[in-house]
């Protein structure tokens, strides 16, 4: 059944001679668009003005043979097939043609059938690699770092070193909250890197029964145990030449940091069952919430498996450091739930304001669960503070004690109230003093640059308290 003149492939015949061209033009042209070029140059030009599908060139011509078209277009159209033709085929130029990008070589006089099989498996090809570049291009724009909100400052240090990972075949720790997106930074990485063509595969090390992790991670054979009617894969070889990301991997049972460390050190595991080791290429991206520094003092995590994970640590800031972020954040989760009505959102300056100044311990996740929350309970698509209760309760209204504590010196605030009430501390203390440090500092009994650092590490600009103070 003929295509489309809309659908037609585009082909393109280079050959020296007319009556070659002619009967060739006949043969295809009910199937393709059929362009001529009578010399190499010729070819090399119509590729450039507009690239065919495929290109059907004879070896042997004056000007520029088949060979030096073939390079020439692969070097101007990637894309494009091309197919030699040749009464004069030798093995060496067969090899040499494929080496150089060609998808097949013809030897004259050759079937119309086979001519006609041979374009369409070129086509096929080609169809193939486009659909894995758009393919790879979504994956891109889903999981590269692009998709990452945030422009901060310590988020654009992130940025550098998850980039240098991705440019290296390193082990990588990510370290940092719960909720700041280590599983996102752990993908952008992987389909940033030059395993981006295989795959990715995550677990979560904290998820799962201590009995089942190990067969999980490293498969099993038939008859290991009762219930081990078949074989199974285990997840280091499903991400064989990609990458295995472990999820909180400091809560592996200890008797499974040793095989994780050998399958680390070794390249190689073994199944459940098995007496065979199997080799197998993984990239590791491992993350934890803990300080596993700690942990290995502890006696509580391996110091063995310690160092071969702590090859390139990242460490992700929580929100409250990187509270600049949030109205990027804010933006690109009303575009997540709200889809097409995302526009008609708007969250008004009071709820802002709030949101900005709450501590956010759940990081990331936790405002991502609020906007979903406010979206779904927002009735005229404009979004107060009304819808955000709990961070009014928790952002603004300070507990009795806390004007009492002011005038006490940090080390002796902080014995007296709870962690949660630090921010509240040092906003006031800053409030006190219309927002200079210095003397905040020194009423608090601490160097400058410590109480920035504190400051940082809670999310408070003295710049913004100034402004809120003027407008008073």
């Amino acid at each position: 059944m003929a295509r489309a003149m809309s659908n037609k492939p585009r082909v393109l015949i280079v050959d020296d001679k007319a009556s070659m061209l002619e009967m060739l033009s006949k043969l295809l042209e009910e199937d393709y668009r059929i362009e001529t070029a009578r010399t190499g140059q010729e070819a090399v030009e119509a590729v450039r003005r507009r690239p065919a599908d495929v290109v059907l060139t004879d070896l042997r011509m004056p000007d520029m043979d088949g060979m030096e078209v073939l390079q020439t277009v692969k070097r101007e159209a990637p894309q494009t097939e091309v197919i030699l033709m040749t009464a004069y085929a030798t093995v060496s130029q067969a090899v040499e043609a494929v080496k150089a990008g060609a998808y097949h070589y013809l030897t004259k006089p050759f079937e119309p059938d086979e001519l006609i099989i041979t374009l369409e498996k070129a086509l096929e090809r080609k169809e193939l690699r486009e659909e894995t570049q758009i393919l790879k291009e979504q994956v891109e724009q889903r999981y590269g770092f692009e998709n990452i909100i945030g422009d901060s400052q310590p988020m654009q240090r992130v940025y550098g070193l998850a980039r240098k990972a991705a440019e290296s075949d390193t082990t990588v720790l990510l370290t940092g909250e719960s909720g700041t997106g280590k599983e996102l930074f752990a993908r952008a990485v992987h389909y940033s890197s030059s395993r981006a063509s295989r795959r990715f595969v995550a677990i979560n090390c904290g998820a799962m029964p201590k009995e089942l992790i190990e067969s999980e991670l490293f498969g099993y054979i038939r008859g290991a145990f009762s219930g081990a009617t078949r074989d199974k894969r285990g997840l280091f070889m499903e991400a064989n030449r990609g990458t295995l990301f472990l999820d909180e991997i400091s809560e592996l049972d200890p008797d499974l940091q040793v095989k994780i460390n050998r399958a680390l050190q070794e390249k190689e595991i073994r199944r459940v069952g098995d007496t065979v080791d199997i080799p197998v290429d993984v990239r590791i991206i491992a993350s934890t919430n803990r300080d596993l520094a700690a942990a290995m003092e502890a006696g509580v995590f391996r110091k063995d498996l310690y160092y071969r994970l702590n090859v390139f640590p990242i460490d992700l800031p929580p929100l409250r450091e990187r509270m600049d972020d949030i109205p990027a954040l804010i933006e690109h989760f009303l575009r997540q739930f709200a889809g097409e009505r995302a526009a008609d959102y708007e969250v008004d300056q009071a709820a802002t304001e709030l949101l900005m100044s709450y501590p956010w311990p759940g990081n990331v996740r936790e405002l991502q669960n609020a906007i979903e929350r406010a979206v779904v309970l927002c009735e005229d698509a404009m979004i107060g503070r009304s819808l955000f209760p709990f961070f009014e309760a928790a952002g603004e209204h300070y507990p009795p004690e806390i004007s009492t504590v002011v005038a006490l010196p940090y080390r002796e605030a902080m014995d007296r109230l709870s962690a949660d009430c630090q921010k509240q501390y040092l906003t006031e203390l800053l409030k006190k003093y219309a927002g200079n440090v210095t003397r905040a500092a020194e009423h608090a009994g601490i160097e400058r640059e410590s109480f920035h650092r504190l400051m940082r590490k809670c999310g408070i600009r003295a710049d913004e308290i100034r402004r809120r103070l003027a407008d008073r």
